[in-house]
Parts: structure tokens; sequence; C-alpha cells
């Protein structure tokens, strides 16, 4: 009598037409409303997942209480070994990702080395700052403790950091039904370093700041910022500088501008980390509110003198946390633009962006279209760009495609 494959004992969640297409077309997620059984399935479960008929489709992770309650982490084809040792996939995931990278990444030691869903580790987000990694697990199957210790072990084995430290983001705990657990060391005695990108220098606390701790996705837009910038320049939402550095060696005078005092205190320290990059260039770091300061300063009638710049970045942060929320998003997107363009000279540079899911390329190049129109200027585009390579995008996956950078000229 032939053995029963390990898997089959796998436990099994059926998936509605709705879902299973979604799955056949590509797709990584299925919805809790096109769940149709998951008897006894526990939280963070490997499961065996079929459509509503018992055709297998794949292999996934399940959650018990998000609203995507699988993501699948093998296809169920001739190519694809059944999924029986979690463990074991998670690391040659892990040994793939990283040698994805190798030859992509270059002239920096800070970059995203796993990118969850994008490098098929669904729930699972590590960064590297030189010698410490950062990591974010958000979903129930990746916060097992057998997994946890999987992670860890094949991350020290491969790029052998002096510490790894997690960043935690309670909401999304929450939204897993996963206990609190506060952010701190994994292993290694180290909380900070500096690092570099495109030649220049960052501070690094690991414990600090947004996300896991920088803006790693701009790395390639900052070089390609730079190339462009000129004469007197604006950074808009600077946090700790990402842009302005970039910007200060091949420009006369820089300013970036914040509305967190603790990101502008960084952004200086930075700056003074690259004072043979900066020659004797001193960047002036602005606390105050974006759409207050760029009212003002596109405006000759107000107060403040009207300012002009030769080059101009925006970054704002997500403005479209939903889909609901596009409208209001776009609107303010259209707001900060147009008084920028207002305040470049002819010639002058944009570089605008926007890190907003929701916000499609096309929904942002309209919105900037319309933003020249009622400027009164008009932009020719230089460059259309995306998140930086080691933030790789799924054809299939939308969701791994996020962030719009345009590099436009006013040209009068």
């Amino acid at each position: 009598m032939p053995k029963e494959p390990a898997s089959a004992s796998l436990p099994t969640v059926k998936v509605s037409p709705r879902g299973a297409a979604r799955l056949k077309d590509g797709h990584v997620w299925v919805y809790r409303s096109d769940i149709v059984t998951a008897d006894s399935v526990l939280p963070g479960s490997l499961v065996r997942v079929t459509d509503h008929r018992g055709k297998p489709l794949g292999f996934a992770l399940y959650s018990s209480s998000s609203q995507i309650a699988i993501r699948m982490i093998s296809r169920d084809t001739p190519s694809h070994e059944p999924v029986t040792d979690l463990p074991a996939l998670l690391r040659h995931r892990i040994a793939e990702a990283i040698a994805y990278r190798a030859p992509l990444v270059i002239d920096t030691d800070a970059y995203r080395v796993i990118f969850s869903e994008a490098d098929f580790l669904p729930g699972l987000i590590v960064d590297r700052y030189a010698d410490i990694l950062s990591i974010q697990i958000l979903t129930q199957a990746m916060d097992a403790d057998h997994v946890r210790q999987s992670i860890l072990a094949e991350l020290t084995a491969l790029l052998h950091p002096a510490s790894i430290v997690e960043r935690v983001d309670p909401r999304v705990r929450e939204l897993e039904t996963l206990p609190p657990r506060a952010s701190g060391l994994l292993q290694g005695q180290k909380f900070a370093t500096t690092f570099t990108m495109n030649s220049v220098q960052f501070r690094f606390d690991a414990l600090e700041g947004q996300k896991t701790g920088a803006f790693l996705d701009q790395r390639e837009n900052y070089a390609a910022a730079a190339r462009y910038a000129k004469g007197e320049a604006l950074d808009v939402f600077c946090y700790q500088g990402g842009f302005a550095l970039h910007l200060a060696p091949h420009c006369a005078q820089v300013t970036g501008v914040d509305s967190s005092r603790p990101a502008l205190e960084v952004a200086d320290q930075n700056a003074a980390l690259n004072d043979a990059l900066l020659k004797a260039k001193e960047i002036e770091w602005i606390e105050a509110n974006a759409f207050d300061l760029l009212k003002d300063y596109s405006s000759s009638a107000h107060t403040y003198e009207a300012r002009r710049y030769d080059t101009i970045v925006l970054d704002p942060p997500a403005f479209a946390k939903s889909k609901r929320d596009l409208d209001a998003a776009l609107r303010g997107y259209k707001e900060l633009n147009l008084r920028a363009l207002k305040m470049l000279r002819p010639a002058g540079i944009l570089v605008t962006c926007s890190c907003s899911y929701h916000v499609s390329q096309s929904n942002f190049l309209e919105m900037l279209a319309s933003a020249a129109l009622d400027a009164h200027r008009t932009l020719r585009l230089l460059e259309v760009r995306g998140q930086a390579k080691d933030h790789p995008i799924l054809l299939n996956v939308p969701e791994t495609s996020y962030l719009k950078c345009v590099i436009a000229t006013v040209s009068h």
C-alpha cells in the first residue's frame, strides 16, 4: 500500500470560486470573505488550499483573524514539491532572497534583504543597516517560536550581523491577535551604527525612526535626483535628510523641511558625518508644517517673502491608507505640487513622490498634469521611477508596487 504523503496530513482550507480565480491569476492572498471552510485550523498554520470542489491549489500560511486569511507560500504545480517542512522552506527562501540581491545592490551596505510576499516569505520584512539587521514579523505564522528561530539562525549564518533587532508594529500584532511584544534586541548587543548609501553616510539607531529605521526604498531615487539637482534646493518632508544630503554636493544651497524635530536632529547629525562630501556647505533645517510653509513661501502677498528655487523635492508620507482615502490624498498631493511648481524657477527641477499604494502611477501623473495646468507651468518628464530593486515587484501582486517618484523639469 503506497505511503500517504506528509502534506496530506496538513489541515485544508477551501476557497470560493472567486478566491480560486484570484490565485489562478497569480495573486497570493485570499480574503476571509472567500474562505469556504477552515474547520479546526489553528492560528498561523501551514495549510493545503483547494477550490470549493477540492481541487488542490497549493500551500499557504493561515491567519485566524486577519482579513487576509491565507497567504500562499507554494503553488500546486508539477514544478513545486509539496510543503512538509516549513522552517526548511523558509531557510531556502531566505538564502534565495539574499542571492537575488547580490548583483543588484551596489554602493551601499543598507538595503532590504527580505520583502515579504515579493520574496515569497509572506509576513517577514528584513532590512540591513551595515552590521545590524532590523526585522518585522507581521503574521501569526511567522511569529511562531520555531519559525522565528529558523529565521534568525539562517540570517545569522548567511549575513553574520553584529545584532538583530525586531521593530514591532503594535497595530499589526493587534490585527493578528498576537500577544503584545516590545521592540528590542533579539540577539547581539549593538543598537547603533553608521551605514552608507551612494557614498553618503547616515546614522542609524535601531529603535528610533519610522518603519525599520530609514527609507531604503528611495535609495536609487536619491541618486537619480542628485544627477539633476542644481542651484537653490528645497527638500520638503526631508525626514532624516535622505534627499537633502544627496542634493547638497550639487547645489549652491539646500533647505530641508520637516515637522519632526527629532528627525531634523538626526538629519543634522547625518550632515556632520558628511563634512568632506558637503565641502563645508551647511544645510538649513526648518521645523514646520509642509502645507503651511509652502503656502507661505509660494505667495508674495503673505508675510513671508515669496521664495523661488531651482530644485524642489516633495517626499510626503502616505496620504491614502485605504481606497476610500484616494480622493482626499489626490487633493493633498495636488496642493503640494501646485505650490511647489509656482516656486520653481524656469528650467527648475521637481522631484515628487508618493508612497501610497492606493494612488496608482496613472493617478499620480494625472494629478501632476492637473497641478501643472493650474500653476500655468509646462512640465517635461525626465524620469518616472519606482522603488529600489531590493524592494522587488511581483507582476501579479500589485500591492508589492507602491512607490512613485517623478523627476520633471519646468519649461516655462
